[in-house]
């Protein structure tokens, strides 16, 4: 890449291309962004978001264009135009959302849940709309939260699960609960907890419908790296233990393969595995050439995966399943 980045945002562009985004380069957020284009394997500066953001929300938008919204103390929100190559400035949160869940909605708006607002955790949540280019605020989450994952089910909504909510004390209070948000009626219900609290963790929709959660953190804090991994079952509400994974891991990344296997990796090492959902197993694949952590993974349209930051430098590399 042209610039070193760490939690930065990756986002899959219709034409095949990636859009990466903001991140700490060298301990400072930046406004950079820049296209990977698989077809040479090369990155290109493209233009610039308004200001400077790390850890912030990324949305594909039914009309091709990509919303970034919060990261570092920041209520903007700005979309980005890849027929233009260039940011503009959206409409407004009404909190500054870091560590935020989100994700794309199947009806074309974006959702925005929880996160770090200033030095408050919140259970906020907001809906934008792009048609209107305006966020508006929806029925709060249940808990307020901040590290959690955001993930579309099949049939449009949206299970919100673990989080943390800071350190009160001795140890980081991590959450094992989950939520499950309704983009026809905007609100949040309830659903199963999962059997293992976990903060900076990931989570993978598969194929057949489920939900994958692996890794992260527990109660005891980072001296604490999860290994085991949940199945999240729509229909019931319900989560099932599956395979372990061969180490424990935060802040990683995985990914679903087009042949729906899942790939795991990072996490502050080069490690990467893989999770069959038929055999419920995780095996080693062969590592990255560099170790990384809060690096992106975006899986490209002739199925590699691409890997980019999270090591200090402006290293990228493929995964060829």
């Amino acid at each position: 890449m042209n610039v070193a980045r760490i939690g930065a945002t990756a986002t899959l562009l219709p034409d095949g291309r990636v859009l990466i985004a903001g991140g700490l380069s060298n301990g400072h957020a930046v406004a950079s962004a820049e296209i990977y284009n698989p077809r040479t394997g090369a990155f290109t500066l493209t233009g610039s978001m308004s200001q400077p953001r790390a850890w912030q929300s990324a949305s594909l938008l039914s009309n091709g264009k990509v919303l970034i919204a919060g990261g570092c103390a920041s209520e903007t929100a700005e979309v980005y135009n890849p027929a233009t190559g260039k940011f503009s400035r959206t409409g407004t949160l009404g909190y500054a959302p870091l560590y935020a869940a989100s994700t794309a909605l199947g009806d074309g708006r974006a959702l925005i849940a929880g996160g770090l607002d200033g030095a408050v955790y919140t259970a906020r949540a907001e809906v934008y709309n792009p048609a209107t280019g305006r966020f508006v605020h929806v029925r709060s989450l249940r808990d307020p939260l901040e590290h959690a994952t955001a993930t579309l089910l099949q049939d449009g909504t949206v299970l919100i699960a673990g989080g943390d909510q800071g350190d009160t004390g001795k140890h980081p209070v991590i959450l094992a609960s989950a939520e499950i948000f309704n983009p026809v009626k905007d609100t949040f219900v309830r659903t199963g907890s999962m059997l293992q609290a976990r903060s900076h963790f990931a989570a993978v929709a598969l194929q057949n419908g489920q939900v994958l959660v692996m890794g992260g953190i527990n109660p005891s804090g980072y001296a604490g790296l999860l290994s085991t991994a949940e199945l999240y079952n729509p229909f019931t509400g319900k989560w099932t233990a599956t395979g372990s994974m061969s180490v424990g891991r935060s802040d990683f990344t995985a990914t679903l393969l087009a042949d729906g296997r899942v790939l795991v990796a990072g996490g502050g090492d080069n490690t990467a595995e893989i999770y069959d959902p038929v055999s419920g197993a995780f095996d080693m694949t062969p590592g990255m050439v560099e170790a990384r952590v809060s690096q992106t993974a975006t899986l490209l349209q002739d199925n590699r995966v691409l890997m980019a930051g999270g090591n200090g430098d402006t290293s990228a590399e493929t995964y060829q399943p």
